[in-house]
């Protein structure tokens, strides 16, 4: 989950994203939450929804619920236990697989990203989901949104014990995939993760200017960033 705020200086990131070199680039990355689907899911499920429930689960009120689970929040951001429905299943004793069933609805693409899959898949890139989503998430959202058949792969970081955040997952990633980090694209919403990809190596970083849509867009700081996937199509 991340933290939209206000955007600024609108232009410059447009244009970098839409001249991607794409006989550059082998190898496209894909984060899923606030990328390819719409951040609104998680932002509700963890800032409503979830507290909400929490509340009525323990006999609390809302405001006690939101005093006990900010802090936690807080102290496990950026963690893998941040993205873990086990670990938070059994912090709150609760559910969490159930809850998000509970708002499963919510679930939805973003503009366009079906067309811009399907366009890399035909032009032959090698194509990989990688999210921080525990598995149990990324389940529910393939039920409700067919994005599987547009991937050679689907990574969760709990497949390698480490979040995007951390340097340890790339060198998991590119132990696994044995891919060409300066010949790769990854786009994902997330800032912090993004730097890290970038010091990592990887060569083509983009972020996502509205993740969520009932939000707003966000400043993406020095990162270009995608706002219409029908642009990046430009040169493929």
């Amino acid at each position: 989950m991340t933290t939209p705020i206000p955007r600024h200086a609108p232009g410059l990131e447009t244009n970098a994203a839409a001249a991607l070199p794409w006989q550059q680039i082998d190898t496209v990355l894909l984060d899923m939450d606030g990328t390819l689907l719409d951040l609104h899911f998680d932002n509700h499920f963890w800032l409503e929804h979830l507290p909400q429930r929490y509340a009525e689960l323990h006999g609390v009120s809302r405001a006690l619920a939101d005093a006990e689970l900010i802090p936690l929040f807080r102290q496990h951001a950026g963690q893998l236990n941040w993205y873990c429905t086990d670990f938070w299943s059994r912090e709150l004793r609760l559910s969490i697989r159930d809850l998000k069933r509970e708002v499963a609805e919510l679930i939805a693409l973003r503009p366009d990203a079906d067309t811009f899959l399907a366009a890399l898949r035909d032009a032959g890139k090698r194509v990989v989901m990688i999210t921080n989503a525990h598995r149990d998430s990324l389940s529910l959202k393939l039920e409700r949104i067919e994005l599987a058949p547009y991937f050679d792969r689907l990574i969760s970081s709990h497949d390698y014990g480490f979040p995007k955040e951390n340097q340890q997952f790339w060198h998991a990633l590119q132990q696994d995939l044995q891919f060409e980090p300066a010949r790769s694209l990854f786009i994902d919403d997330s800032l912090p993760i993004l730097r890290s990809a970038r010091d990592f190596g990887i060569g083509h970083l983009l972020a996502v200017r509205e993740p969520d849509s009932r939000l707003g867009p966000k400043d993406t700081e020095e990162f270009a960033a995608a706002e219409d996937y029908r642009v990046l199509l430009n040169g493929l």
